[in-house]
């Protein structure tokens, strides 16, 4: 499962924000199958002894947790650049603000901007909705470590 994610971080690019969507939505995957996810990896009672419930479980933890952080750390690179850049335009615009080209590519790139902050806003929606998920199916068998923060 880390392997195409990697690919993946390879090829997002924050230049065209349809791209970087359609990449988002294939690393997305995961989530989206989260509940067949759960329900292939943990074994049956009948099958409970051949396969061990919690390994499955911690298994699938440490997959949707990378993927999690993965995305997360696209997204905010993404943001930063973005961001960037709105400055950088900003910069140009107060010392020509007659300029319609610095005008129209600096609301392009805010509006890129905003776009990017609602996938981050997105991302927690998905990850709040897939571990709750995860815990529903998984509480009796593995608990999801506390993080210290």
């Amino acid at each position: 499962m880390s392997a195409p994610i990697q690919e993946e971080t390879k090829e997002v690019s924050c230049v065209d924000f349809l791209a970087f969507q359609d990449a988002l939505k294939r690393m997305r995957l995961l989530d989206d199958r989260i509940v067949y996810s759960i329900n292939t990896s943990i074994p049956t009672d009948s099958f409970a002894k051949e396969v061990s419930a919690a390994a499955q479980c911690e298994k699938l933890y440490t997959q949707m947790n990378g993927a999690y952080q993965q995305r997360e750390r696209i997204i905010k690179k993404c943001i930063t650049e973005v961001s960037n850049n709105v400055n950088t335009l900003r910069q140009a615009k107060a010392k020509n603000e007659d300029d319609l080209e610095i005008r129209k590519n600096l609301r392009k790139e805010q509006n890129k901007l905003r776009l990017m902050q609602t996938e981050l806003n997105i991302e927690e929606v998905l990850k709040d909705k897939s571990f709750r998920t995860f815990d529903e199916k998984c509480r009796r068998v593995y608990t999801i470590p506390k993080l210290n923060v």
